[in-house]
C-alpha cells in the first residue's frame, strides 16, 4: 500500500494529537486506542520506543513512506546544518505540503489528490508528483482548467480564515503563491521533537 488510508482518528489517538487537522473525534477521545486505552496504568515506554513513535508520527503527519523519509533524513544530514530542523525543512518543502500550507485543501491528502490529478503547475509547467522539491522563488499555481472546480472555489473561499505562513505568499486572483525561502523551526508548527528522530537515525 502506498500510503495509509485507514482511519485517521485512531492513528491521530495513537500519537496523542490531531495530525490530520481538527477533528471532532479526537477531542472527544484524546487517549490511545483499543481496550486499556483510558487506563491510568500505563508502561513507561523506553528511550527507543518514544523515538520511532516521533518518527512515525512525522512521517504519517506529512504523508511520507519510510524509505522516502529515510532519504529525507540523508538528505538532511548531507546538507549540513541542525539536521532535525532540516529534516522539517525539507518536509515542509514538497509540493503536496505546500499545496495544503496554500490553503488550496483542508488536508494534506486532499493536496496529494489535487496535484497527482494533474491540476497544480508549478513554474508555469504542469507537475503530478506530490512529492516534488520545491525551491526559494518557485510559483504554485492552479491549473487554467481546474480553477472552477468546486473544491478549488471552497478552498479559496475559505483562505482568508487559514493562518498565513511567512515562508508563503498567495495571490487570489490569481490563484497561484510563491514559495519564498525554507522555514525557521520557530515557525513550523508541528509539534514534532526532531531531535528524538536524529536519536533514532544515529543508532
Amino acid at each position: 500500500m502506498a500510503r495509509y488510508t485507514g482511519p485517521t482518528t485512531k492513528k491521530a489517538r495513537a500519537f496523542g494529537e490531531s495530525i490530520y487537522g481538527a477533528d471532532r473525534s479526537f477531542d472527544k477521545k484524546k487517549y490511545p486506542p483499543g481496550m486499556h486505552g483510558n487506563s491510568k496504568r500505563r508502561k513507561q515506554k523506553s528511550d527507543y520506543a518514544l523515538q520511532l513513535m516521533e518518527k512515525q508520527k512525522a512521517k504519517y503527519t506529512y504523508g511520507v513512506l519510510e524509505r522516502q523519509f529515510r532519504n529525507l533524513f540523508e538528505s538532511a544530514v548531507s546538507k549540513g546544518g541542525v539536521t532535525g530542523e532540516v529534516l522539517l525543512q525539507l518536509l515542509e518543502a514538497r509540493l503536496d505540503n505546500v499545496v495544503y500550507r496554500m490553503g488550496l485543501s483542508k488536508t494534506r491528502n486532499g493536496a496529494r489528490q489535487l496535484v497527482s490529478h494533474k491540476h497544480i503547475l508549478v513554474n508555469g509547467v504542469l507537475t503530478n508528483i506530490p512529492s516534488a522539491h520545491l525551491r526559494p522563488g518557485d510559483i504554485v499555481s492552479v491549473r487554467g482548467k481546474s480553477k472552477k472546480l468546486q473544491v478549488i472555489l471552497d478552498a479559496t473561499a475559505r483562505k482568508s480564515e487559514i493562518k498565513n505562513f511567512p515562508w508563503l505568499e498567495w495571490n487570489p486572483e490569481r490563484q497561484e503563491g510563491k514559495y519564498i525561502e525554507s522555514p525557521s523551526r520557530e515557525a513550523i508548527p508541528e509539534r514534532i521533537n526532531e531531535q528524538l528522530i536524529v536519536e533514532l537515525y544515529s543508532k
